[in-house]
């Protein structure tokens, strides 16, 4: 069954548009860099860019942080709405049902479709930042200077920029799960897809205002920017393993959500 919906994932148009147009943002962003010369100040947001006018082997992590705010989250909410509700909107969930397939079995495999999609879009647009910046801009990758001024070889760069895509993917998988229950509840993929978009924004809202300072630790987005620390010497555990703890909970629970909605759902369509 995993088979299946994997095939399927690669068959549609959509999945390999939205992994283009993943690419295509800091693609974009690096042409204009390369054209004028002049990046944001030190400091200042997509972090990492200023740095990549002087190396170019640092433009993987500025791409990872000009895709993940907004663009990256809405690609896994599209795919991860889509898993259940897409096939009842086509009626075509009730057939699948019909055959010898279990409900479980079912979810279990559009999580790992969802689960390969977006590691294969955060390794795109790395991969695809990392072949754009080695070719507009000068390249040293054992020169590169990490957040706190140290100077990384070849060898901790690669790695360093592993963990980030790992720590990147893994946070995603929170807004998918949270789509994915979304998905069983609602026949329609773009009121799952909606819903786990507004629980996102929400939660960005929510990290920004002082007065929900109570429950920022707790929120899906409070980490996300946590694969900076990835960035520094030492490298700082602290946010990314919270970060990363905080991730695993809200999948596991979205996910058993999703579990005890669709086992126990009057499919009609």
């Amino acid at each position: 069954m995993i088979t299946v919906e994997l095939a399927k994932l690669c068959r549609r148009p959509r999945t390999w548009i939205s992994i283009a147009l993943l690419c295509a943002l800091p693609m974009m962003v690096a042409v204009f860099l390369a054209i004028s010369k002049v990046g944001p100040a030190p400091g200042e947001e997509p972090a990492f860019l200023s740095a990549v006018l002087t190396n170019g082997a640092l433009f993987p992590a500025a791409a990872l942080a000009i895709v993940l705010p907004i663009f990256l989250p809405v690609a896994v909410a599209v795919v991860a709405g889509d898993s259940i509700a897409g096939e009842a909107s086509s009626g075509m969930l009730r057939y699948l049902l019909i055959r010898p397939v279990g409900r479980t079995r079912l979810l279990v495999a559009k999580l790992a479709a969802l689960v390969v999609f977006t590691l294969v879009a955060v390794v795109a647009v790395a991969v695809t930042a990392y072949l754009v910046g080695t070719s507009l801009f000068e390249s040293r990758p054992g020169a590169v200077t990490n957040v706190s001024g140290a100077r990384l070889t070849s060898t901790e760069l690669t790695l360093r920029i592993a963990g980030a895509v790992g720590f990147v993917g893994v946070s995603m998988l929170g807004v998918g799960a949270i789509a994915l229950f979304l998905s069983t509840v609602t026949d329609s993929p773009l009121a799952a897809a909606l819903g786990a978009l507004a629980a996102f924004v929400a939660s960005t809202a929510l990290v920004a205002l002082q007065a929900a300072a109570a429950v920022r630790p707790y929120l899906p987005t409070r980490y996300w920017l946590a694969w900076i620390d990835f960035f520094r010497d030492p490298i700082l555990w602290r946010d990314i393993e919270r970060g990363l703890a905080i991730q695993l909970v809200y999948v596991a629970v979205f996910l058993a959500m999703a579990w005890a909605n669709f086992v126990t759902k009057d499919i009609t369509s």
